[in-house]
């Protein structure tokens, strides 16, 4: 099967392919705020690669579930403690353990280094530690926490605008 630009085109332009790109947005965003602040916590407060890290993906994390619930996948209104909120920061800190682990084993290798090499590779580490666990947030968040659910169901009749009553 050839794929053509203009099966591109379509794919980008349905539901499915808008959401991706806005979730592909958003993760750049959140990508760059924790890169910057993972790199000026360790870079230049010299704080341990773990605290910078922790630091990071807990600031970059409070963005990327706001504009994730809104822009990504256009919901509105007051969040769902259980549907939500909680697998969103659930994946959060599964993400925070595995880009901390990976941080101080980074760091371990290079530490005798210096600082602005340590540097790169703790921020490298913190991004493939993310982007391992990038799709699979997709999936859940698309298909688990922000996924429209039909308000009125199929076999219920339909109600009339004005009158609310069946049609």
């Amino acid at each position: 099967m050839k794929l053509t630009i203009s099966d591109v085109r379509d794919k980008a332009r349905s539901d499915q392919g808008r959401k991706m790109i806005r979730y592909t947005m958003v993760s750049i965003i959140s990508v760059a705020v924790a890169q910057v602040l993972l790199a000026f916590a360790f870079g230049i407060l010299k704080w341990s690669a773990s605290w910078s890290n922790v630091f990071a993906v807990g600031v970059s994390a409070i963005p990327s579930y706001y504009l994730n619930r809104a822009w990504a996948w256009g919901k509105r209104g007051r969040s769902h403690l259980v549907k939500e909120v909680l697998p969103f920061w659930g994946l959060a800190f599964l993400g925070l353990a595995g880009s901390t682990w990976a941080v101080s084993i980074a760091h371990h290798h290079v530490h005798h280094t210096g600082r602005a090499f340590q540097t790169l590779v703790v921020n490298a580490a913190n991004l493939g530690a993310f982007g391992l666990l990038w799709v699979a947030k997709f999936i859940i968040f698309n298909e688990l926490m922000f996924k429209h659910h039909p308000e009125v169901l199929e076999d219920e009749p339909a109600l009339d605008g004005r009158t609310g009553l069946p049609t």
